[in-house]
């Protein structure tokens, strides 16, 4: 039965999860290849969560699901899957139903869609859109990937700067093209350049007389075309954007980018950084295959062993030291995993805060001398700790003393590691969530080891 393949799920009240209560007639519809059933079943189900169904089966029974729910996919499904499954269920689709499909996708979301795909595989949806819709597909791809160029949509509306209420309304209500969702009126002045906007609650709430003019928005800010993706995340959620005009060179408008899209963004910069932190490959997935996943985790392993060995050379130059004392051998790991996960803690605060641009030159050295304090007291703190335990363990009161002394100097390294890697790494133009995880965890093993092993050879030894 199919019913086996899905991943179980057991949902507490008031989680968005589909839990296989929702999923068994799903899959007995498809069973029972009953393609009436099956639309009744997810006609019900937004696009995510049909999507969702969808990365949760295996290959065989996602391609038998697509195939048999046939002309009544929608576009909207395509937008909401994980990249490498969107690939799977493109090839599976019927070409009219993709044709369908695509037509009914705002500009935005194909270019999303076919970005990544061969040149016929473009060609064959592109040739499928309307003469309009093609054109402005084709012009956001000649955009750099990662721009604002390639967010916006070309579905706006725009009126000219000396109108009033009276004429916008009589203006889109007269419209059959107008986008199925927008939030304000752009205002442009005879050259094509924004110049406001207006929302449309404001319009709707405004005498007819009223110039729009007289009623935009605060808000108010042009995103530039070439912009980073990121930077135009940041700024909606910085300034509580709703949408933004982009503008070429020569500041005329050319797209409007959406809340949506801007969010979308926004939510995969912070996963990017969390899957970079772990080093498990920016666009890691839970439905990657097994060489799809072991080869974006290799690299990172072959990196932390380089970072283990180097460790251990600094081990080796205390070899007699360890066999002089058996102990040290036991103690020893304890010295290094704190400095580890003391410099991840101050590590992942770091990096987050570079991304948000809360963590800048301004403010920097603050921050340092904050962690390292940090660093300090807990340092104090679990030297206290680690100084009894050595002393009871092994009734040895100058060993208590020496692992006392390498936590309280590791964790020191740890906080100022923690900050200084990410900063100087993202100085440098290297992504700090990429890179840092390694240096950090390289600085606070071999600090560990060596402030440990060093203290104990020269007091103990």
């Amino acid at each position: 039965m199919a019913e086996d393949q899905i991943v179980d799920s057991a949902p507490e009240e008031g989680d968005y999860e589909l839990d296989r209560d929702m999923i068994r007639p799903v899959l007995a519809a498809l069973d029972d290849g009953d393609a009436e059933r099956l639309t009744e079943l997810l006609e019900p189900l937004h696009a995510a969560d049909i999507a969702d169904l969808l990365e949760q089966v295996d290959d065989d029974t996602r391609v038998d699901l697509v195939r048999l729910y046939g002309r009544e996919f929608d576009g909207e499904i395509l937008t909401e899957l994980d990249e490498g499954i969107r690939e799977e269920v493109i090839a599976a689709l019927h070409p009219e139903v993709l044709s369908d499909a695509v037509r009914e996708l705002d500009t935005d979301d194909v270019v999303d869609l076919i970005e990544d795909m061969e040149e016929d595989q473009q060609a064959a949806i592109l040739d499928v859109l309307e003469d309009v819709d093609r054109v402005a597909v084709e012009q956001s791809l000649t955009y750099p990937e990662e721009t604002a160029g390639r967010l916006m949509q070309r579905e706006m509306v725009v009126a000219p700067e000396h109108w009033n209420v009276g004429e916008a309304i009589d203006y889109m209500r007269a419209q059959d093209g107008l986008p199925d969702q927008f939030y304000h009126v752009i205002l442009i002045d005879p050259r094509l350049r924004p110049t406001g906007y207006v929302t449309l609650g404001r319009i709707m709430s405004s005498p007819r007389s009223v110039k729009l003019a007289q009623i935009t928005e605060d808000s108010f800010r042009t995103i530039p075309v070439l912009q980073d993706e990121g930077d135009v995340a940041y700024a909606f959620n910085q300034y509580h954007l709703i949408s933004a005009p982009v503008v070429d060179a020569d500041d005329r408008l050319v797209g409007v980018i959406t809340i949506d899209d801007a969010m979308a963004i926004l939510d995969e910069e912070h996963e990017e950084d969390i899957l970079r932190l772990a080093g498990v490959g920016e666009e890691s997935a839970i439905s990657d295959r097994v060489i799809e996943t072991t080869r974006r985790r290799v690299p990172w392993l072959a990196v932390n062993l380089v970072t283990a060995i180097l460790a251990s050379l600094v081990i080796a130059q205390f070899e007699n030291v360890i066999a002089g004392m058996v102990a040290l051998a036991v103690l020893m790991p304890i010295v290094a995993s704190m400095g580890g996960n003391a410099g991840t803690q101050t590590l992942t605060v770091a990096v987050r805060a570079l991304a948000t641009k809360d963590l800048t030159s301004a403010n920097v050295w603050r921050v340092v001398r904050r962690e390292v304090m940090v660093g300090l007291v807990n340092g104090l703190v679990f030297a206290v700790v680690m100084g009894l335990v050595g002393w009871v363990w092994f009734s040895a009161p100058m060993l208590g003393v020496v692992i006392a002394l390498a936590m309280v100097v590791n964790l020191v390294v740890a906080g100022l590691a923690g900050v200084a890697v990410p900063v100087l790494l993202d100085k440098l133009g290297i992504d700090p969530a990429l890179a840092s995880g390694a240096f950090v965890t390289t600085v606070t093993d071999v600090v560990g080891f060596f402030a440990f092993l060093g203290l104990a050879a020269a007091v103990l030894i």
